[in-house]
């Protein structure tokens, strides 16, 4: 069996009991920095062969995990810190896993992303997580324009000596916007900032970040058209009148019964 294990994302105390008992039963844990997470794992006494498993050796060692599963072992994957796979290093081994019809199954556990969203305030009833931006100006201008008029929440991911330039491209692209850096979550010195993109970041840059941007707005291409074109539009679809005027008025915000002059022949 392989095992997906989310580890804390700052404080060590967010670890489960269930994760703990997992790693403890495992053969071997992968690690995407075995440096790293040792200190987690001696917090809690646990003891097993580690080997890295990071983004630059992802489908050498991947195979080894393959041979090593298909003989019978237990192995777990872990990250710096939060959840394996989301902008972290496993995706290309989930894939591997359904390719040689292995089982594997996901330990649950912090995530930076849904934290700073709970703490952003913003809507979040319906969210795109769009990760770290790409390195090239041209390729992260490409991406945004994509996202720019989704009518739901935005989270990206941002290092400390990245977050300005990306406050700044994200804002060259959406317009100004409402937006939230979440930084050092879980740990002493969380913090959160609400500002507007045009605004930037006035508190100190330090720590690895969330940013948290308010969606885009819908355009309704229906009110390019004329009052008649709009009601013509929704007969054509099969309404009929009453039910097409009670439509074009609630999409152009009008009464009804400014409307019933299009529906006069002349």
């Amino acid at each position: 069996m392989f095992y997906f294990v989310g580890t804390p994302i700052g404080n060590l105390k967010d670890f489960t009991f269930r994760a703990k008992e997992v790693l403890e039963s495992v053969d071997e844990i992968a690690c995407e920095d075995t440096r790293h997470s040792i200190t987690l794992l001696n917090a809690y006494n646990i003891k097993k062969p580690l080997f890295s498993y990071h983004k630059f050796n992802e489908r050498q060692e991947g195979e080894k995990i393959i041979e090593k599963l298909k003989m019978g072992k237990n192995i777990a994957l872990i990250t710096d810190a939060g959840m394996p796979v989301i902008s972290d290093p496993g995706n290309i081994l989930v894939k591997m896993l359904i390719e040689n019809n292995l089982e594997y199954t996901v330990i649950p556990g912090p995530s930076a992303l849904i934290n700073a969203l709970i703490l952003s305030g913003l809507d979040a009833t319906r969210f795109c997580f769009l990760g770290f931006l790409p390195e090239k100006k041209k390729d992260r201008v490409e991406l945004l324009e994509k996202y720019k008029n989704l009518d739901m929440t935005l989270i990206f991911y941002c290092s400390p000596h990245d977050i300005k330039k990306d406050i700044e491209i994200v804002y060259e692209v959406f317009g100004n916007r409402v937006a939230v850096a979440v930084k050092e979550i879980t740990k002493l010195h969380e913090k959160v900032e609400i500002f507007n993109l045009e605004s930037g970041l006035t508190n100190e840059v330090k720590g690895e970040y969330v940013l948290v941007v308010e969606g885009g707005k819908v355009v309704n291409e229906n009110l390019s058209l004329t009052e008649k074109e709009h009601i013509e539009l929704y007969l054509s679809r099969g309404y009929d009148k009453k039910e097409a005027l009670k439509m074009v008025a609630k999409e152009r915000g009008v009464p009804k019964s400014t409307l019933y002059k299009y529906t006069i022949k002349d």
